[in-house]
């Protein structure tokens, strides 16, 4: 178990780093597309009844975050994106995240969908959700399995570092793989909660 923790908080650390930047990016650009886009003011009128529809669109996009040196740090792709109004919130079609870290270790995350309110302490990946982070080398220099996470649904809570799923999960790194009903995983407290059918997998590392 304290492996599948030591495993699961790499993945988050990682996966959280990034992921605001980027919703929050797209999230910029789309105030900054439905200003500009807006009529002059007219004269006031009634407040018209909110329903649950988007009031802009794009299709085909992609926004890119650099840091002070220019290099790339992530980037957003999707086939479309809607804004409603109703409840602030971006819905992202074909979802695909692209971030790097310090290192220029590269982490991906894709799924058919996905969800952001509007400060983006919220990120819901909805079906078929992965995210992969490559190897590289921990803080001590020492080498580092790739790591795979895995399920149909992942709602991130960014301000309470906190990562649940009510769908089965599957989390890998290396050849050691551990698999759940549903999981409920605090960040800050270092608790990890495995529900359901748990199953673990451990594989040795073969002695040089």
């Amino acid at each position: 178990m304290e492996s599948a923790k030591n495993f699961i908080r790499e993945a988050w650390d990682r996966f959280l780093l990034y992921l605001p930047l980027a919703c929050m990016a797209v999230l910029a650009l789309g105030t900054y597309w439905m200003v500009r886009s807006e009529p002059p003011a007219a004269v006031p009128s009634a407040p018209r009844v909110q329903t649950h529809q988007p009031d802009y669109f794009m299709d085909g996009f992609a926004v890119k975050t650099f840091d002070v040196g220019g290099r790339m740090r992530s980037e957003v792709m999707g086939d479309k994106v809607r804004h409603y109004p109703d409840t602030q919130w971006l819905e992202i079609d074909s979802i695909r995240i692209r971030s790097f870290d310090d290192k220029g270790r590269l982490t991906t995350a894709t799924a058919d969908h996905g969800l952001s309110n509007e400060d983006g302490s919220e990120v819901q990946l909805i079906g078929h959700a992965l995210v992969v982070r490559e190897a590289g080398a921990d803080k001590d220099g020492k080498p580092s399995s790739p790591m795979q996470y895995r399920s149909e649904f992942l709602h991130a809570f960014m301000d309470t570092e906190r990562l649940r799923s009510n769908k089965p999960v599957e989390l890998q790194r290396g050849n050691d793989r551990f698999t759940a009903d549903s999981m409920d995983f605090d960040n800050a407290e270092q608790q990890l909660q495995l529900n359901g059918r748990v199953h673990g997998t451990l594989v040795p590392t073969p002695q040089k």
